[in-house]
């Protein structure tokens, strides 16, 4: 096990008979306070926060993180500004566990020793880095585990079984299962019954990883999932900081709202 942060909050779930809940903001949207204070507001329902790295070209991502990111960047937010809100945000809540989503792109840019050691110094806990995959990310993936980071490795519906193995033997804690083929915020086009199937079949591979689902999870959808390990909700939020910010509301009541609903669903 590489990172207690990590793998505390899924041990915790655990003996709470429940999911573990993560959600995803992306860094900045809609400017650096705002998101630190919708930070401070949902933490105390959330077991994992990801936060995104707004990135102007978020391939996997669809309408509702990209316009998330559109915001973030519009509002002047570099990587240095994301890496300020988690160390405020670790300030208030040490223990919580932060995972940087992002590209690679933007950790190459910025220097890849020079971003790890900055992750390790304010206390980021995971990285997901969406368009690294299997093998070529195995020299990052050590990287990582060098500094203590979590290297979260993905995986998806058709992902096959003698390759599920090996990401399976060389993933740290925890796995990120794509349950869809589709960017981010789609509607659920599968019924939750498929993807736990598919899910199960990747648990019994990886018995000691704690997996996750992500992609159209919504408080619509939750529930029916609760089987699983951990559920990530990100579009929903990304979408509800726009609307919020469209009517005049305050995102994060608004947010504030959205997340206690989720965990009471997975209670």
């Amino acid at each position: 096990m590489i990172n207690s942060n990590i793998t505390l909050a899924f041990e915790n779930c655990k003996l709470e008979k429940r999911p573990a809940l993560l959600t995803y903001i992306v860094g900045g949207d809609p400017n650096k306070n705002t998101t630190l204070k919708i930070l401070n507001s949902i933490a105390p329902y959330v077991d994992i926060c990801e936060i995104g790295m707004p990135h102007n070209t978020s391939v996997a991502d669809g309408k509702q993180i990209q316009n998330s990111s559109y915001r973030a960047l519009k509002a002047h937010t570099k990587l240095q500004d994301v890496f300020e809100i988690v160390k405020k945000f670790k300030k208030t809540d040490s223990t919580k566990p932060v995972i940087l989503m992002g590209y690679f792109n933007q950790i190459l840019q910025f220097g890849e020793n020079k971003f790890l050691q900055t992750c390790k110094s304010i206390g980021v806990d995971g990285l997901i880095v969406v368009d690294l995959p299997f093998p070529e990310n195995k020299l990052f993936s050590d990287k990582c585990k060098k500094n203590s980071i979590n290297f979260v490795q993905l995986v998806a519906p058709t992902t096959s079984n003698e390759r599920l193995k090996q990401i399976i033997k060389n993933s740290h804690d925890m796995i990120y299962y794509i349950s869809m083929l589709s960017t981010t915020g789609g509607k659920l086009k599968v019924s939750s019954k498929k993807i736990l199937k598919n899910y199960f079949k990747i648990k019994r591979l990886g018995k000691n990883k704690n997996i996750v689902i992500g992609f159209g999870i919504t408080e619509k959808t939750i529930k029916s999932l609760k089987a699983a390990d951990g559920l990530v909700v990100g579009s929903q939020l990304c979408k509800a900081i726009g609307d919020s910010l469209k009517a005049h509301k305050n995102p994060t009541i608004t947010l504030n709202k959205i997340v206690k609903s989720l965990r009471s669903k997975i209670q």
